[in-house]
């Protein structure tokens, strides 16, 4: 019998013992030739810790099929022998075990590591490229660690992976082929117009890439370079390679133009102490979401030759390096069911409905479908074992069908062919669905988002009050919130004397918001608060929005072509809920903003010189975040503490800023409150200026003092 736990398969007897190894060989098997395991990688190490705890109990039982001590489970071949033998890592999963890890390596050299680097684990396929002279030679996947197969071929689709080198040098480089996220959207939709299953993740993407001949189309891939050796006519360089740090062999193979991880933000550091080590463990972890390429683990290796030389190698994996395997981010699961939902603007939604599965720390139960063009284009299927991914913060998305676990009876998914909400007529002219009633399919919805506390902030109209005046006929938009009289609301149930004044309080208030709010408060497709409070430092007034072109709306930050066309037709769309809105009063203008230079006027000409000038209209100079862009983290405290995330953003906008929620080379400023965590931590790294959160205050002054409640 054989029982999953959260860290091992937990073997009863030999009997689960001798299934687990040949569920395992399988798997591997199936991992390292294609990427089509029937295993996703939490599933498989937590076999491969079972089978490896089982045999630590019962040594005299080992089976020779046994993944444990094995590179790449021993599951691969290949024809082509490995000057030097292509090793796997050995695998840790806490603080607690790196700490024994580290122990162990300084007990067999005899002192202590004072130089760790540590680098991103890539989520791909070990590879080792040969070059002569400098010129391209072989590609080689790695096999059983011993030899490997042959893939030459594919390497002209490899991204990183130069024909010619800055030298005439000889020299294997060794690093990892993957798919980074554009690569494996673009491959699917090429895969799939050739009438080819999609790729159920990048990985397998990869493989199958790396693999196929003969094709009748071209994928891309994307070649991650960490480490080099000599070649045996490799002359002085291989002398010279061999006592290099390993972050110095990396530096030198960045030189001779193959692509390393030197230039993401997880790029290869430097650590001194395993403090240090562990501190870049959790930045590197906290990045992993953001990230455009999958990793699932980080790196450590003793960087220094000698250290490497003493520690010496297993059959398996080197002493002197360690994965710290990061939790699963990706799990295979069962699509139960699609769910049509109708959105606020009318937008018509799928949802996956999933056999639930743990991911990353959390139970998934649903994931985003995109839209209909992208069910058809995965081909996904009622029953389907999917492949569903999950990062951070971010919304589980299946990536696609595992097509070779098909069984036969699953079944197509329905499309709608009326609006699930109110029946009527759907627009299928977009790849994203749509009622024809628009707003007014989800009036209550539209009207709830709109009163909101980042849109009008009108306190006591919950959704509940909304239903009582859609159904009383009182509202058909939320413009019509502005001409609520006080009889009307009395006559409404559970509405008092009370009640009713601090709603009409609230409403003449919310008459008053800046222009950001109201322009949020629309909804307009393709926009939201940052966004809306962009458009509104640009263009000031709601008349200028309203009447400028797509070429116009592109000056504002962050909107390109597109998404400027979309928000041209839909402010048409929404021009007589504008006009009601200034027929009723409310405010239309925003505080601190001045409109842009007209067109063809000096001044324009001016700004379209000055991109930074450009993209913030009325902002101006003297603003004291001009032309900086602001992440903030942690609690704030001080005259900050009782502002929302969202009003620390309208503040710094106001003030001049781009806000941020990631930290990057491109930061001007971090604010940094208490348990600020790892964006400080970049930071730091980054040279990123640091500001607790009363020297924001102080930096923001006359703005800060002017926010409301403060």
């Amino acid at each position: 019998m054989v029982t999953m736990t959260n860290s091992a398969a937990v073997l009863a007897d030999t009997a689960a013992y001798a299934a687990a190894v040949e569920q395992a060989s399988v798997a591997a098997a199936a991992y390292y030739a294609t990427g089509e395991s029937a295993l996703d990688d939490d599933a498989y190490d937590r076999l491969a810790r079972g089978i490896a705890a089982y045999e630590a109990d019962h040594p005299e039982e080992v089976l020779a099929a046994s993944p444990t001590g094995k590179v790449a489970g021993g599951a691969a071949v290949g024809d082509v022998p490995h000057t030097v033998p292509m090793l796997s890592l050995d695998n840790v999963f806490s603080a607690e075990q790196f700490a024994t890890w580290t122990a162990s390596l300084e007990r067999r050299i005899g002192r202590p590591v004072t130089a760790w680097s540590v680098e991103p684990k890539l989520d791909g396929l070990a590879v080792a490229a040969r070059y002569r002279d400098g010129r391209f030679e072989r590609l080689i996947t790695r096999g059983d660690g011993t030899a490997g197969e042959d893939v030459s071929h594919a390497a002209g689709a490899v991204v990183g992976l130069p024909e010619r080198l800055a030298e005439p040098v000889t020299i294997e480089v060794r690093g990892e082929i993957l798919m980074t996220n554009d690569q494996f959207d673009q491959g699917n939709a090429i895969r799939t117009e050739h009438g080819g299953a999609p790729f159920a993740n990048p990985r397998n993407g990869a493989a199958g890439t790396l693999r196929a001949k003969d094709r009748a189309y071209r994928v891309e891939t994307t070649f991650f370079a960490y480490g080099a050796l000599p070649l045996p006519d490799s002359g002085e360089l291989g002398e010279t390679l061999a006592e290099l740090p390993h972050s110095e062999v990396l530096s030198y193979v960045a030189e001779l133009g193959v692509h390393t991880a030197a230039g993401t933000d997880v790029a290869p550091v430097l650590a001194a102490t395993v403090e240090e080590v562990r501190a870049r463990v959790d930045a590197i972890g906290s990045l992993r979401a953001a990230l455009p390429f999958g990793i699932d683990g980080i790196v450590i290796k003793a960087d220094l030759a000698a250290d490497q030389r003493e520690a010496g190698s297993g059959t398996r994996a080197p002493r002197w390096a360690i994965a710290y395997k990061l939790p699963a981010v990706e799990k295979i699961t069962r699509l139960l069911a699609v769910e049509w939902n109708v959105g606020r603007t009318g937008i018509i939604a799928p949802r996956a409905v999933l056999e639930p599965v743990e991911i990353d720390g959390s139970t998934v139960g649903y994931a985003t479908l995109h839209n209909p063009a992208d069910i058809t284009r995965r081909d996904l299927r009622l029953g389907d074992q999917v492949m569903v991914y999950k990062a951070g913060d971010i919304i589980p998305r299946i990536e696609a069908p595992v097509v070779h676990l098909r069984t036969g009876d699953e079944t197509p998914i329905d499309f709608p062919e009326s609006c699930p909400q109110c029946g009527s007529d759907i627009d299928t002219s977009e790849q994203r669905w749509r009622c024809t009633r628009g707003r007014n399919c989800r009036l209550v919805a539209s009207v709830s988002y709109a009163a909101g506390r980042d849109q009008l902030d009108i306190e006591g109209l919950g959704s509940t009050r909304v239903v009582q005046l859609v159904d009383a006929g009182l509202v058909a938009d939320f413009a019509d919130l502005f001409t609520l009289e006080r009889e009307q609301l009395l006559a409404l149930d559970r509405m008092g004397e009370t009640s009713t004044d601090n709603l009409l309080a609230a409403i003449e208030t919310a008459r008053t918001r800046p222009l950001s709010r109201v322009f949020c408060a629309l909804g307009v497709r393709g926009t939201g608060r940052s966004m809306s409070r962009r458009i509104a430092r640009y263009f000031a007034t709601m008349d200028r929005i309203v009447a400028a072109d797509v070429e116009t709306l592109q000056r504002v930050d962050g909107i390109g072509k597109e998404k400027a066309a979309a928000v041209v037709a839909e402010l048409v769309e929404l021009a007589p809920l504008i006009d009601k809105l200034v027929a009723a009063g409310v405010s239309m203008t925003e505080p601190g903003a001045t409109p842009p230079p007209e067109a063809g006027t000096e001044e324009e000409a001016a700004a379209g010189a000055d991109p930074e000038a450009a993209g913030t209209g009325g902002t101006g100079s003297a603003l004291p975040l001009a032309g900086m862009t602001v992440v903030v983290t942690g609690a704030m405290s001080g005259a900050l503490e009782k502002l929302s995330r969202n009003q620390m953003n309208e503040l710094i906008e106001r003030a001049g800023g781009k806000s941020s929620s990631s930290v990057s080379k491109r930061t001007s400023l971090l604010v940094a409150g208490d348990k600020a965590g790892s964006k400080r931590t970049k930071a730091e790294d980054l040279g990123v200026r640091i500001a607790v959160p009363e020297e924001f205050a102080e930096l923001v002054g006359a703005f800060l003092a002017a926010e409301e409640g403060v």
